[in-house]
Order: structure tokens, then C-alpha cells, then sequence
């Protein structure tokens, strides 16, 4: 068994493309490369991606409408950069467009394709939410190929945000999970458990603390497990591996409105059953619950 097909979010680490970050000041350069046919373009209309039978298309230059041009890089020698557009301004039906999430299944099977898709629209959704400087008020202006808003009124420049959030699994020296889930989420759906870090935190302390308020558990040793960009809509997620001290739990009401402690073959049961859903796919959360369960997770019947 590889390691991909256990922890499907490695996969997408394998695809890396070359940012050509030294290019994208080289206006001429970027210019070149937009007049040529062989460039693929990603039409992102606000946050949203088309979605034409079942997958996202890259048009040529020339089949891209006007917009803010984003570069991306290149992948076997072609160049790919994205077209920013807002909704109203969007070719094809309304009914074509979708957030990011709704594509996450394409990329299960196409791996290859997610870190071009995740830089596009983490800078899509910057874009969209960035729009006036912070010090002045001034419109924003895009520079370095889409990398930069730079404010013409008082020269402050902006970068695009990550938000560094923890995702944990969290165990118990019995072998068991616990896994929560939000009253938001459809009936069945249960995951690990997540946070965002918070200012002069480490990671690690920002795992227990999670664990702490969202379910009452004190956690002892925190492992680092892997990371994973989540551009839904600015997050780098960081996985980790901790080691529950008790096995009480307290949710919150809040964020978690249950949580649950499960061992394997009570995972597997209530999975074939119908009676709990977990993450699948490309996701973080998928790898680090595959880690703990040791094969493959199992599917409903």
C-alpha cells in the first residue's frame, strides 16, 4: 500500500507546479505569455469555478473574458494563470458556477490538478475580499501578475492571506478516535476535530486548547502528522496526532454539538450501516482518520 492511497492528501503535494515567482514583476514577460494560444486560463467568476459535464475548464487567451489576470505557473513546459471576473460578469449559465467544495470530488480523481485550482482560487478569494487598503481606504490596484494589491494613494501594498488552522486526530492509548460533529453538517457527518491558531500560540498549544473547548478532553502529547493548503477561503491546515488524557467528554454546544468516541471495527459497523459518514477524498482529515484506522477506510454498504 502507498502512501497516496492512504493518505490521498500527500497525492496532491506530488504536483507542485514552478510559481515563476521571479516572473511575475517582468510585465513584458507576463504580457508574452498571455498572447500565447498554448497558456491555459482558469475563468474564476468571484469565488466560483465552471463546471461544464463534470469537470473545470482551461480556455486559451483569447477565449478568456476581461478580467484580472492572475499567474500561476507552469506545469510541463505550458504556462497557467487564472482570469478574475466578477459573478455578475460570468459567461455560461448561473447554474455552471459552484464554490470550490462542490469541485473537491473531481480532484479525488485528478489529484494533479488541485495545486493549480487551490493557488487560483486562494487568490481569487483574496481578491474578491480585498478590495480597499486598511490605512486609507484607497481602491486597491493589482500588481506582480495578481500577488500584490498596491494602494495608488498611499503606497501601502497588501499580500495574500493564510490563516494557519490545527486539524487533529485525537486518540486514546485504548486505540480509540474521537471524532465531532457540528449541527450544521448533514445527519451522520462526523470529523475530526479543527481550530484556527491564535496569536503568539504555538501549534501545539493551540491543538490542546481546541480540544479543550470544544470537548472538554486535556491532551497530552501533540505529534505533527502533515499539512495541507485549504483555500475555503485562506487556510493552511495542520495536522496532528493527540494523545487524549481522558476519555470524558464535554462538547461545548457550540462548535461541537456531539462528540464521539469510536474504535475500529465500531467505525467500520456503523459506517456500513449507513449510520455515520466521515471525510473522504483529497482532505487532511481523510489522511489522518486512514493513519489511525490503518488500511483504506471502509465505505457504506
Amino acid at each position: 500500500m502507498t502512501s497516496d492511497e492512504l493518505h490521498p492528501h500527500v497525492a496532491l503535494s506530488r504536483h507542485a507546479h514552478n510559481r515563476l515567482g521571479l516572473q511575475r514583476t517582468d510585465d513584458a514577460w507576463v504580457t508574452a505569455r498571455w498572447a500565447d494560444p498554448a497558456t491555459r486560463v482558469l475563468v474564476v467568476a468571484g469565488t466560483r469555478l465552471r463546471v461544464v459535464d463534470g469537470d473545470v475548464p482551461w480556455v486559451s487567451p483569447a477565449e478568456a473574458p476581461e478580467g484580472t489576470r492572475v499567474l500561476l505557473g507552469l506545469v510541463d513546459g505550458t504556462t497557467y494563470a487564472a482570469c478574475l471576473v466578477a459573478p455578475e460578469e460570468a459567461p455560461g449559465e448561473r447554474d455552471e458556477w459552484v464554490p470550490l467544495r462542490a469541485v473537491l470530488p473531481v480532484l479525488a480523481d485528478a489529484p494533479e490538478r488541485a495545486p493549480l485550482l487551490f493557488h487560483a482560487m486562494g487568490l481569487a478569494e483574496w481578491h474578491f475580499a480585498t478590495r480597499y487598503c486598511p490605512r486609507c481606504a484607497g481602491a486597491l490596484e493589482s500588481r506582480a501578475a495578481g500577488h500584490e494589491l498596491r494602494c495608488p494613494e498611499c503606497g501601502r501594498s497588501q499580500f495574500p492571506r493564510t490563516d494557519p488552522a490545527v486539524i487533529m486526530a485525537v486518540v486514546h492509548e485504548d486505540g480509540s478516535i474521537l471524532l465531532g460533529r457540528q449541527n450544521a453538517w448533514p445527519a451522520g457527518r462526523w470529523s475530526t476535530l479543527a481550530g484556527f491558531c491564535e496569536p503568539g500560540e504555538t501549534l501545539e498549544d493551540a491543538v490542546r486548547r481546541e480540544v479543550g473547548e470544544e470537548v472538554g478532553i486535556p491532551v497530552g502529547e501533540v505529534t505533527y502528522f502533515g499539512n495541507q493548503p485549504w483555500p475555503l477561503p485562506a487556510s493552511l491546515m495542520l495536522g496532528f496526532v493527540a494523545r487524549a488524557e481522558s476519555k470524558d467528554v464535554h462538547v461545548d454546544g457550540a462548535e461541537i454539538e456531539q462528540a464521539r468516541w469510536f474504535t475500529r471495527d465500531g467505525l467500520r459497523d456503523a459506517i456500513a450501516a449507513g449510520e455515520v459518514d466521515i471525510p473522504r477524498g483529497v482532505s487532511i482529515s481523510s489522511s489522518l482518520l486512514a493513519e489511525w484506522y490503518g488500511e483504506p477506510l471502509p465505505r457504506r454498504s
